[in-house]
Parts: structure tokens; C-alpha cells; sequence
């Protein structure tokens, strides 16, 4: 199939989605080619070596959850004085008007 066709093709299928499943697909295209998405695409794998100090954190932090409970990432968001929302918001490029999660 040429691309021409694979387009035509993908544009009937768009066609024939409730709205619900077309609202999940364009959020599914908008995040493959979002930039930030396309730039973590050509990061370089993190090749360097764990450090003492790092490994020590690392352990330090598992042993510390075996005795208490996590911290929901919600409590930790309001201790800085965001909301989810306002996480979310910040994850994308680029960022939308405060308030609008549409970026519209």
C-alpha cells in the first residue's frame, strides 16, 4: 500500500468512530508527534555507571518502604501546591493556557 493509501485508509477509519474513540485517537496522534515526545526519542540510553552514593539512596529508600506507607502522589503534588491537573498541564509541549488542558 502507498502512504497516499495508507492516509486514505486511516482518514475511513477515523470516519467511522463514535466520538468517544475519536477523542482517543487524536490524543494518541497528538502525543506520537509532540515534540517532547520526538525528542525523547533521540536521547542518548543512560549509559553511566550507578554510583556508591546512588546505590546507598536506592537502598536506603526500599528499606524505608518496607516499614511505611507510600506517599500518594497527590499529597506530594498539594505539598507544593499543585493539583494533578496542574502536573499534567506542565507534562506538555507546549504548555496550554493555564486552566485549559486543550491547549484551544
Amino acid at each position: 500500500m502507498s502512504v497516499d493509501q495508507e492516509r486514505e485508509q486511516a482518514h475511513a477509519y477515523l470516519d467511522r468512530l463514535p466520538p468517544a474513540q475519536l477523542s482517543a485517537v487524536r490524543n494518541l496522534l497528538e502525543t506520537m508527534i509532540s515534540p517532547a515526545r520526538q525528542g525523547l526519542a533521540n536521547i542518548p540510553f543512560e549509559d553511566e555507571e550507578i554510583g556508591e552514593d546512588e546505590e546507598q539512596s536506592v537502598a536506603a529508600s526500599k528499606e524505608w518502604l518496607k516499614h511505611n506507607k507510600g506517599i500518594p502522589n497527590e499529597e506530594v503534588l498539594a505539598d507544593f501546591g499543585l493539583t494533578t491537573e496542574d502536573f499534567e498541564r506542565m507534562g506538555q509541549t507546549p504548555l496550554p493556557p493555564e486552566g485549559n488542558g486543550s491547549g484551544k
